[in-house]
């Protein structure tokens, strides 16, 4: 039991990761109709963004964030605005342009940086952990899950009580429309995409104490962030909310009562009897066609 307790923690943990990770793509796809392939090298980016402010500045993790996401979201912006722009009525040659895309961003990364993992220091102030009997949990793990729902919180407020999710809102409903009455769609667009992007970076900056800072950790994390969005529901916070704890806390499990390896499979297993249940998702919500 007291190896269950501290599994599941464990994966609550990882499933903050994967909420601020589905939230960009969420937001991208229910928003835009843009299924970014990319996205996984934007979590990448945001790693190795906190290395350089790490190694060149002395910045720590806390401190870097905002700095991580303006940076990412920027990225985000300039590639929405060069190529993914140009590609909205053209969904397979955005799937191939946003992986050809991810695919640069990886090779960029090994020339500029080099190939090898990159190490980063957790944050000082939240080290250690807390014991509650058997159960031991990690400050920074916890600070982890507690951001995560800041984000969902920040995110959901954005999209429903602020003049940039009103028209957000419009566009998706009727883009012509919404021009007619002075709304540009094309900068709510570009802003959207960086939005995503930057919560990518986010979600990067806050695993590098956790995982090995390579151009390739992106990859494996984007896959679980789009079963999540496919499981929650396409463009819904509340069932990436759910999709991404369901996510974490039953491959912790799999991973526990078998092996990792299995335990993927078993989960891939689960996704696909579900997606045949519910074709649409736990919670689906309208989103472009």
């Amino acid at each position: 039991m007291d190896v269950i307790i501290n599994q599941l923690f464990s994966g609550l943990s990882m499933a903050s990761i994967l909420l601020i990770i589905a939230l960009g793509l969420a937001i991208i796809y229910g928003s835009m109709g843009v299924i970014n392939l990319a996205h996984g090298e934007f979590v990448m980016l945001g790693a190795y963004t906190t290395w350089a402010l790490q190694h060149y500045l002395g910045f720590g993790i806390l401190f870097a964030l905002p700095f991580v996401f303006l940076v990412v979201a920027a990225i985000g912006w300039l590639i929405e605005l060069t190529i993914v722009r140009r590609l909205y009525s053209r969904p397979l040659d955005t799937i191939l342009a946003t992986w050809g895309i991810g695919i640069i961003l990886q090779q960029l990364v090994r020339i500029v940086i080099g190939p090898e993992s990159r190490f980063v220091q957790g944050p000082k102030i939240l080290g250690g952990n807390i014991e509650i009997g058997s159960l031991v949990m990690s400050n920074y793990r916890i600070f982890v899950i507690f951001l995560s729902i800041g984000v969902l919180v920040a995110t959901w407020a954005l999209l429903t009580r602020t003049e940039f999710g009103t028209k957000l809102r419009a566009t998706i409903q009727n883009r012509n429309i919404s021009e007619c009455y002075g709304i540009e769609t094309r900068r709510i667009y570009s802003l959207t995409f960086a939005y995503g992007a930057g919560l990518a970076g986010i979600a990067g900056a806050l695993i590098t104490p956790l995982f090995s800072t390579i151009p390739t950790m992106g990859t494996s994390l984007v896959v679980d962030a789009f079963l999540v969005v496919i499981i929650g529901g396409l463009g819904s916070l509340l069932g990436a909310a759910v999709a991404s704890v369901m996510m974490g806390e039953v491959t912790a499990i799999f991973s526990m009562v078998i092996n990792d390896t299995l335990g993927r499979i078993a989960v891939l297993a689960c996704v696909i009897l579900l997606i045949r249940l519910r074709p649409r998702g736990l919670f689906p919500e309208k989103t472009r066609g």
